[in-house]
């Protein structure tokens, strides 16, 4: 029954840092130009899927610990899956510079 008490604080602390980052992602879309505008809202799309997904997985997470499986598992995957997709979307807009 733990591991159902730690696997809610994980989701409360994913919650509290993936709100920043949405938060922070809203800012760079209403910031960005033009050019940058698609790749910036892909990128706001994503985490704030993963976040809503996570909100419900800490309300499933919130029921009895048998009655978490298996869609507290379910959910966890798919928001980890679309963190690595979050991820991959805002590190692929970035470009090395170099340093003099």
């Amino acid at each position: 029954m733990q591991w159902a008490n730690f696997s809610s604080w994980l989701i409360a602390g994913g919650l509290l840092v993936g709100g920043l980052v949405v938060l922070w992602a809203l800012i760079d879309l209403l910031r960005s130009g033009a050019v940058r505008r698609r790749h910036a809202a892909a990128y706001f799309v994503v985490l704030l899927a993963m976040w809503v997904l996570g909100f419900v997985n800490g309300l499933v997470h919130a029921k009895d610990a048998f009655a978490t499986m298996p869609e507290g598992l379910y959910l966890s995957a798919i928001v980890a899956l679309l963190a690595l997709v979050a991820a991959w979307i805002g590190y692929s807009g970035l470009q090395s510079r170099e340093v003099a």
